[in-house]
């Protein structure tokens, strides 16, 4: 997440309530990456952002809506990112979803399933959140391998890759796990030429 320049007193309100705000999302996606749930508060993020408590909930009125709006903000980047990838190169559109699943979006996405299943005020956002998340990011698999899914295994195969990014993410939460994460890219792109040439 690259750092955001505080607007000065010259810049339109609009422009200044808009960067309020990105910065309050980066900075709840930074705090549930590092302190999880239960230390990322409302407080905790506007100190985090250089704003007030109640600037941040002008933007965000409850605890839930600033944190799913922030993961839902930084998977839009994700996804934004992901779109420009080259599709020449199976392996490194393999690379590329795969570090969706390792970097500090899937740690605060991580958080926020966990606080989800036992929040039942967060768990039906949460879920619907999830869902277009990852029906996005099919989508743009789908699109990045050439992948035709009007063939039979096809999309179970594109499922099966971002469910096995999704277990290297995980796996990656407690240890690095790089080494062993380039041998299992290398062999899944090798898989997916097999069942998509």
């Amino acid at each position: 997440m690259g750092v955001v320049t505080p607007p000065t007193d010259r810049t339109p309100k609009q422009d200044r309530s808009r960067a309020t705000r990105r910065r309050l999302l980066e900075a709840a996606v930074a705090c549930l990456a590092e302190h999880g749930w239960a230390g990322s508060t409302v407080s905790v993020v506007a100190m985090r952002a250089g704003v007030s408590r109640g600037a941040a909930q002008h933007h965000f009125p409850t605890r839930e809506d600033l944190f799913t709006g922030a993961v839902e903000y930084v998977a839009e980047e994700r996804s934004a990112a992901l779109r420009a990838v080259p599709d020449q190169d199976r392996a490194a559109v393999v690379a590329a979803l795969v570090d969706l699943y390792t970097g500090p979006l899937f740690r605060a996405a991580l958080q926020l399933w966990v606080a989800a299943s036992n929040e039942e005020q967060l768990r039906p956002r949460v879920t619907e959140l999830e869902a277009r998340v990852g029906r996005e990011t099919h989508r743009i698999a789908v699109g990045l391998l050439h992948a035709d899914e009007t063939r039979p295994g096809v999309r179970e195969t594109v499922q099966g890759l971002l469910d096995m990014a999704r277990g290297l993410g995980l796996a990656n939460v407690l240890t690095d796990d790089t080494a062993r994460r380039r041998r299992v890219v290398a062999q899944w792109a090798a898989l997916l030429d097999g069942v998509l040439d």
